[in-house]
């Protein structure tokens, strides 16, 4: 009998290591059917929440921000597309990408949160960011996501040009600090066990197995 596990995924839009830890997930979870029945929510983290609008030159703002030489944070990117790649996800990054605010995307995630799409909405979210290489706070853009992943997009469009959920993403980010999740992905097992970071989806299935021996 597959034992239920609650799941809570904290992550931005704009990590690159998020999206390598959804996909590690996911192929782990394929690789449990039978054995665990997953329950997925996912909660807000922004990386930098006073980024300005029109985003920075990524390049640029990861030696800023960590003190590295530009040609580290290159060959750190080429290390990261290939992990994205190894779980089936195509990153298109270069030196001429941008991180954008990602508070909007955060919105919408939050609103989404309760469909049953929100997966498929995180799915689309890293596309456009890190495949599109587009931003990921432009309205147009979160409503197409919407769209694509079975989403309203007029009612996705009535939530973005007002200010619903923006408490809710502030509290969420607030409560999910409190408990000590200070860097991202974050995964949340049940409330009582944590797996961090991008880890490949063998390391995901050996501590969900684990997990679903306990619970």
């Amino acid at each position: 009998m597959s034992k239920k596990l609650k799941i809570d995924f904290v992550s931005d839009v704009a990590c690159p290591w998020c999206v390598i830890g959804l996909g590690g997930l996911e192929r782990a979870l394929e690789n449990l059917k039978g054995v665990v029945e997953p329950e997925i929510t996912f909660h807000p983290f922004e990386l930098n929440p006073n980024m300005v609008k029109g985003g920075e030159n990524t390049v640029e703002h990861i030696v800023k921000k960590y003190g590295i030489p530009a040609d580290e944070a290159r060959t750190n990117r080429e290390r990261i597309k290939a992990r994205a790649a190894a779980v089936g996800f195509t990153m298109n990054t270069s030196d001429a990408s941008r991180i954008y605010n990602t508070f909007d995307a955060h919105r919408l995630m939050a609103w989404a949160a309760g469909s049953g799409k929100q997966q498929a909405l995180k799915h689309q979210l890293f596309i456009v960011n890190f495949t599109n290489q587009t931003d990921p706070g432009d309205h147009d853009t979160l409503v197409a996501s919407a769209e694509k992943a079975g989403l309203d997009p007029a009612e996705a469009r009535a939530v973005l040009d007002s200010d619903r959920y923006a408490d809710e993403v502030r509290r969420d980010e607030a409560l999910w600090q409190s408990r000590g999740i200070s860097g991202v992905p974050a995964v949340i097992v049940n409330d009582k066990w944590l797996i961090s970071g991008g880890q490949p989806p063998e390391e995901f299935e050996r501590q969900l197995r684990a997990m679903a021996d306990e619970a």
